[in-house]
């Protein structure tokens, strides 16, 4: 790499070219998050360098915290109760793209009725048949372990109509959104929206999808009860040695992710499964529904338990291992993948095979429909 240090007439083109607000290829090298190496002929071979760290956030410090907000903050009227997992090597975000937290609502509480041009989703913690979200007018339940989506630009408010505490895993794609400087925000006059219609609380599967002013129909609420119904159906299927059983919510329109930017699945790790190591371009957040295990990365490992939630930075190798000998670990894990795959980026290699190519994974596929 060229060395002003080194070379006088290198150093005063440099000054010249800052005073034109300019700078060299050579300049920006440097900078770029990257990893360099030289190939088996000598070639120059260059790959991403992980995006901040792995990161465990651990349940009980996070419940914790989160009664403690609730003495802290008397009302919700003003701000939210919620926690954000910040990545401790990013100025923004759990991952480069994504951002999650856990959020409560005391009883008889409305989280106010706002819309945003960041998408978002809701994995209910603790919750009823008392409590629900209102998207764009529908009424959605929040059982346990229910997904509920509020896509960009729609209006949402929560409730909380019973008599305990409530609380969501919350994920959106505020790094991702904020990076392009598209960043939109209105809240509704009032706090809460009417409500055109409620959902049955026993579910089926096939979720109903509201339509939006542009006719465009949305899935909205998928529902754990009839999640667990499919994955008792895929009980002693064979497992993938790097992901286990892997279980995609997606749109019953497109077939793809539930949302354009977060791809959501729910991973089964049979009891004593121990997964090959493997790492993709995408970033990615796990929710532990139930279990204990061990995430091994390069550098460090990370132990996780019921509720947990870790951090899995782009591009950086781990492998799963579930703990238990009797028991199965069931995962929750989002990721950014829809945006690379998008755009023609997304890769994954695993310790078989380096090649970097899109990976073919046997996936089962939950739909929501009218």
């Amino acid at each position: 790499m060229a060395d002003p240090e080194a070379n006088p007439l290198l150093r005063d083109l440099e000054a010249r070219m800052a005073a034109q607000n300019l700078r060299g290829q050579w300049q920006i090298d440097a900078h770029r998050p990257q990893n360099v190496r030289k190939g088996a002929n000598g070639q120059v071979v260059i790959e991403p360098a992980p995006a901040g760290v792995p990161h465990v956030w651990k349940w009980p410090d996070m419940l914790a915290l989160l009664q403690s907000s609730c003495e802290a903050m008397a009302e919700s009227y003003t701000a939210r109760r919620s926690l954000i997992f910040s990545n401790p090597k990013l100025q923004r975000g759990t991952t480069q793209t994504l951002l999650a937290g856990f959020q409560i609502v005391k009883a008889g509480e409305i989280a106010w009725a706002h819309r945003h041009s960041i998408n978002a989703l809701r994995f209910t913690v603790q919750g009823g048949e008392k409590v629900f979200t209102v998207v764009d007018g529908r009424r959605l339940a929040m059982e346990p372990y229910d997904l509920i989506l509020t896509p960009g630009w729609s209006w949402h408010d929560h409730h909380n109509e019973s008599d305990r505490e409530t609380i969501w895993l919350d994920a959106l794609d505020v790094p991702f959104t904020v990076g392009l400087n598209l960043n939109f925000y209105e809240e509704m006059d009032g706090s809460s929206q009417e409500q055109r219609g409620q959902d049955s609380m026993a579910s089926l599967l096939y979720r109903g999808a509201a339509r939006t002013e542009g006719g465009e129909p949305r899935p909205y609420r998928y529902s754990w009860k009839d999640t667990q119904r499919v994955l008792q159906a895929q009980e002693g299927a064979p497992a993938d040695p790097y992901h286990g059983r892997v279980l995609e919510y997606v749109s019953p329109l497109t077939g793809g992710s539930v949302l354009p930017t977060i791809k959501c699945q729910i991973q089964v790790l049979p009891p004593g499964f121990e997964g090959r190591a493997h790492r993709s371009t995408a970033s990615g957040i796990v929710f532990v529904v139930q279990g204990e295990g061990r995430t091994l990365f390069a550098d460090r490992e990370i132990d996780w338990n019921a509720h947990d939630v870790t951090a899995i930075p782009n591009w950086s190798w781990h492998r799963h291992i579930n703990r238990s000998r009797r028991d199965p670990a069931i995962l929750f894990t989002m990721s950014d993948a829809p945006i690379l795959s998008q755009f023609g980026y997304y890769r994954e290699e695993t310790e078989d095979n380096t090649e970097a190519l899109p990976p073919s994974l046997p996936v089962t596929k939950l739909s929501a429909a009218e």
